[in-house]
């Protein structure tokens, strides 16, 4: 039986997570989580469930119940970057661990929507075929400090994410239909080629080096060799 399952998807490729995080007896990696899943977690009786992405929409999203029913069971459930940061936030009180930047945001109430990590990805590679609205917000609040984008130019960029529904959100259709100069439009897109923030997968990362250090190292020392 695994001590660590992790539930993950389009924040970070698998084959990046496992150098962080090697999976193996002690650590299982899963696909995103949706409502029901978590009671074959629990049976497993490990003692670290980490949720960082789950299904929603077309899927039931995991339950705040089954969350509370796996701490009930003594395990430690860690969130972050996406649907995990989301119901870390939410459930903070009651024992669930949040991680990243993201999780701190709803947590302080900064961002409320579930749209803001919301995207559409490839059901089979689970690549991301769309951005999420937190990475755009970042991102924007970067470009500004940096002095890319003017605070109107990052109000108009966002405010064209914003309105746009969770799977057309794309870089280049944010940038392009926000209104500005084709000359803007063009140095912008190819600022944020090379310096958007990937602040899911920075979170997912983040969460993953916190829980390789709650489990012993002799626990993965086979797969780390």
């Amino acid at each position: 039986m695994p001590d660590v399952i992790i539930y993950l998807g389009p924040s970070l490729p698998l084959h990046e997570a496992e150098l962080i995080l090697p999976s193996g007896s002690a650590v299982q990696y899963c696909p995103p989580v949706k409502r029901g899943d978590l009671a074959g977690a629990i049976a497993a009786k490990p003692k670290i469930i980490g949720i960082i992405d789950g299904l929603f929409f077309e899927n039931a999203s995991v339950g705040h119940r089954e969350i509370l029913g796996a701490m009930k069971a003594g395990i430690r459930v860690i969130g972050a970057s996406s649907m995990g940061a989301l119901r870390a936030a939410e459930l903070s009180s009651f024992g669930m661990e949040g991680v990243g930047e993201v999780y701190r945001r709803y947590q302080e109430g900064e961002i409320e929507s579930d749209d803001e990590v919301a995207l559409i990805c490839d059901p089979v590679s689970n690549t991301a075929l769309s951005e999420a609205l937190v990475n755009i917000r970042i991102t924007l609040e970067k470009a500004e400090s940096s002095g890319i984008i003017n605070p109107e130019e990052r109000m108009a960029l966002f405010s064209e994410a914003q309105k746009r529904y969770y799977p057309d959100r794309t870089w280049t259709q944010v940038i392009r239909g926000a209104g500005l100069p084709s000359d803007r439009t063009e140095e912008i897109l190819t600022w944020v080629k090379t310096s958007r923030v990937e602040q899911k997968q920075d979170d997912a990362r983040a969460a993953l080096k916190y829980i390789a250090t709650l489990i012993p190292l002799s626990k993965n020392q086979d797969e780390i060799l």
